[in-house]
């Protein structure tokens, strides 16, 4: 059989596992992706290549394996330029296969220099310019991307694609093998011993985990429970400790109004895998004076500006919680009480007044309604935007059933990241949570959705707007019409993309939709414009939300 170089590079993707591909066709792609998918890949066929990666992006979240999308050349790549800069920041490992202009034409009109545009958004570029080095350069890419946890880009001249391969029939040892086998990082002694003291002198405690602490929660939740403390997560590991009647939520600018009140009590925050981002403590605003020891495999001096820790603790999480347990001693409850407990569970997470509107919803009642009405075993996605507030206080929804992908601020996202997340739990139903803004600068997506079978339900709280530039604006005294657009019928254009699509306009109509629900469904709910997030309320004070 007469073997091309692109049916090389095919079989180099297959060796590293790659199951599933999210791809949108051109010229210097499409002969490698066809022999993807002739091949038993799983190719994902999206409306919008930004879209392909988005959806890597949340199926490298989700799967614990490296996210794969295929763009063309020219602006096949540079429409993908909005999703790299989150999946650098969120850490997520991607290889995307990007076709580059024949190298051997003098002109051809697509033709733009690739990599400072890639290198530009933290993503790493390389040029595949040598046929006989590509197997092995597109091996080192899968290494690059898991070692550096961040985004690679192959450019390949789809000329050299089409070209005889003449090389030998080898492939490389693939990336699993290569990448080294270590054991967790254990901690200084030194540093456990000045930490259990601070930990031993702290009056009230908040241990916060993030993505990085996952596989601790066991042993934090057992910590926390020894020292008397609260449990707390970043925004990403929401629903890390759903169960245990001493989780105060999200810590960071998400947080409810009684975990906002908690941080602030604590003398000392214990931050176990997190980043501790401008987002995660709210800007310095919300440990009040507690003093912030940083237990990660990589402690920061510097966090996105500021300095977030005071003293660090370098090692792997569940070594560094079992050797703080081992030197500490229980102690009686204090903090944890009965009457917490139930002020936890039982406060609102947004007690600002209501003035109910004809026609419209308050959104914390539609997100109460799907919270009471969801089933259980769904997977939950959280967009970006003014919305994304109020989805991410579902407390009954554990991490593993929840995600969230923020880091650049663009919205857009949901609907590439519901498909990301339905690729990577096949069996099961996806509900995205977005707004109209959002969900319409990438409907043609649920065309993708129907056309593959995805069990996805996107739920969107309609506002007829961009709902944070609207808050914005009123606050400033300013014409909010820029960012007013009205209320398109979002369940009609579902509908003709050939999903199911409702407009909710009684809550108490919610459990009938939900049973009747098969395939993509678009769940409308039109909300007022006039509730402000506190987050919101918060940035202008003198709006007096």
């Amino acid at each position: 059989m007469t073997l091309h170089v692109y049916d090389i590079l095919a079989h180099v993707f297959l060796n590293e596992k790659v199951e599933t591909c999210f791809a949108l066709l051109g010229d210097a792609n499409m002969n490698w992706a066809t022999r993807m998918a002739d091949q038993g890949c799983r190719m994902i066929y999206v409306r919008h290549e930004h879209c392909a990666v988005a959806a890597a992006m949340a199926y490298a979240r989700k799967s614990g394996k490296v996210g794969v999308a295929t763009t063309t050349c020219g602006p096949g790549l540079t429409q993908i330029v909005t999703a790299l800069p989150a999946a650098v920041r969120a850490k997520l490992p991607m290889v995307i296969f990007a076709g580059e202009a024949p190298i051997g034409r003098a002109w051809y009109n697509q033709a733009i220099d690739q990599g400072p545009i890639i290198t530009a958004t933290g993503a790493a570029y390389h040029a595949l310019h040598s046929v006989a080095r590509m197997p092995t350069q597109v091996r080192d890419a899968f290494i690059q991307a898991q070692t550096e946890q961040r985004p690679v880009v192959i450019g390949v001249p789809f000329d050299l694609q089409d070209a005889l391969w003449s090389g030998p029939s080898d492939l490389p040892i693939p990336s699993a093998q290569m990448l080294p086998q270590v054991g967790a990082l254990p901690p200084h002694p030194n540093d456990i011993e000045a930490a259990a003291l601070r930990l031993k002198n702290a009056r009230r405690i908040v241990m916060m985990a993030g993505l990085g602490a996952v596989e601790a929660a066991k042993a934090i939740a057992q910590l926390a429970a020894k020292l008397d403390a609260l449990l707390a997560t970043s925004l990403p590991a929401r629903g890390l400790f759903s169960q245990d009647h001493f989780n105060i939520g999200i810590a960071g600018g998400f947080s409810s109004q009684t975990a906002r009140a908690l941080l602030g009590e604590a003398d000392l925050v214990l931050a176990i895998g997190c980043s501790l981002t401008h987002h995660n403590g709210d800007g310095g605003k919300l440990f009040g004076q507690a003093h912030v020891i940083q237990l990660d495999l990589a402690p920061s001096a510097l966090s996105q500006g500021r300095k977030a820790a005071q003293s660090y603790v370098r090692a792997d999480a569940n070594l560094g919680i079992a050797a703080l347990s081992d030197m500490l001693h229980a102690r009686a409850p204090n903090w944890r009480t009965e009457a917490l407990a139930k002020t936890i569970a039982t406060a609102q997470f947004d007690d600002t007044p209501r003035f109910p509107e004809p026609k419209v919803h308050d959104p914390r009642d539609v997100v109460a309604a799907l919270e009471k009405n969801l089933p259980a075993d769904w997977d939950l996605v959280n967009s970006s935007g003014h919305c994304s507030y109020y989805f991410a206080h579902m407390p009954s929804r554990p991490y593993e059933k929840f995600l969230t992908i923020r880091e650049f601020g663009a919205i857009g996202n949901g609907l590439a990241f519901a498909m990301g997340v339905a690729a990577a739990r096949p069996l099961g139903t996806v509900v995205l949570f977005d707004g109209d803004g959002s969900a319409l600068m990438h409907i043609q997506e649920l065309e993708t959705m129907t056309r593959h079978g995805l069990k996805i339900v996107i739920c969107v709280l309609n506002d007829g707007a961009y709902g944070s530039e609207i808050h914005k604006l009123r606050a400033d005294g300013l014409n909010d019409a820029g960012a007013v657009f009205g209320r398109p019928d979002l369940a009609a254009i579902a509908r003709g993309f050939g999903a199911q699509g409702h407009q909710v306009a009684d809550l108490d109509d919610l459990p009938a939709l939900i049973d009747g629900i098969s395939g993509v469904t678009l769940l409308d709910f039109p909300i007022s414009d006039r509730v402000a997030s506190p987050v919101m309320a918060r940035a202008h004070p003198h709006k007096g939300y």
